[in-house]
């Protein structure tokens, strides 16, 4: 089954598809991993990424959509895969559809204050990147990783003032390619309100019902 997931900033995609990912035995193809993955390793798509990134500038459609269907070719995503981050714009998602065949859209969707309350707690480790909260996952002493002993920090783009921007942007751009699948019938709504310690806590199994329906 190929997958993609679509969901505002700090919706929790990362954390349903690592569980997803386990369960469906697919992997988790990120696009933000990809160009580090392709800049580390100086792919020639990597160099030619890194070219328009070190000037500051938007890589172009035509790179990302090669580097996509360059990795969308390998072995372990033939049995399908949980797409992250791509498509941005509607022309994305018709170049995509000209190399692999979509079966289903999960959008993510939570309120902008349950988004917010969940950004601000958050902390992550500077030298192994491990992720707490201070409300649901605190470290066992503050401000240090419970893993490594690294110090543990808020991301400048965490701030509430820059999340509510970055959801703003998100809503303008992404709503077209929203449109797009909806049109399509392949648009599937999950609520992701509730928190992930919650026992009511359903996201996974609201994904499972819809993409379970995929193997009737």
């Amino acid at each position: 089954m190929n997958i993609i997931l679509i969901g505002g900033p700090s919706v929790g995609k990362g954390t349903y598809a690592s569980k997803l990912k386990k369960i469906y035995h697919i992997p988790h193809i990120s696009t933000g991993d990809l160009f580090r993955e392709n800049i580390k390793n100086e792919t020639e798509l990597g160099i030619k990424a890194k070219t328009y990134i070190d000037k500051g500038n938007l890589v172009p459609d035509e790179v990302t959509i090669d580097m996509v269907k360059d990795r969308l070719s390998k072995e372990d995503a033939q049995n399908g895969y949980l797409l992250d981050g791509f498509p941005r714009t509607t022309a994305q998602a018709e170049a995509l559809e000209s190399f692999t065949k979509i079966d289903k859209v999960l959008y993510f969707t939570a309120d902008e204050s349950v988004i917010i309350a969940r950004v601000a707690g958050r902390r992550i480790c500077k030298a192994c990147g491990a992720i707490f909260h201070t409300t649901n996952i605190p470290p066992k002493k503050e401000g240090v990783c419970d893993y490594c002993g690294g110090e543990i920090y808020q991301r400048p783009d965490e701030q509430p003032e820059i999340v509510k921007e970055r959801l703003n942007t998100f809503q303008e751009k992404t709503k077209p390619v929203i449109d797009y699948y909806k049109e399509k019938g392949l648009l599937a709504e999950i609520d992701a309100n509730r928190d992930i310690n919650n026992p009511k806590f359903r996201v996974i199994e609201d994904c499972q019902e819809v993409l379970d329906q995929l193997k009737a």
